[in-house]
């Protein structure tokens, strides 16, 4: 009797990263009722980002529809979408 022959898999190439290696990210989605001077403030004042970094972040939401804010473990993303609602601005929490 003879041995099976094993022929090794191929592996594809996988460019993305394992769902558990990505971080979690908070979202912040474009709404038609928050003026973009307070989308700025809210910003600045929750991640203590400097009104330049907050600004783009702005722009990004304003004319791309969204922007990654945070980003970190589900629990701290989930706290820091529960502050963004507390301002009423519209934002989700996802693995990017």
């Amino acid at each position: 009797m003879t041995a099976p022959q094993v022929v090794p898999a191929e592996t594809p190439d996988v460019e993305e990263a394992p769902v558990a290696d990505r971080p979690w990210v908070t979202v912040v989605h474009n709404d038609p009722v928050n003026l973009m001077t307070y989308v700025t403030w809210v910003f600045q004042k929750l991640f203590g980002y400097s009104e330049d970094k907050a600004h783009k972040l702005m722009l990004d939401v304003h004319y791309k529809g969204r922007a990654v804010v945070s980003s970190g473990t589900r629990e701290k993303m989930e706290h820091d979408a529960s502050c963004l609602h507390a301002y009423g601005l519209w934002a989700t929490v996802s693995h990017e």
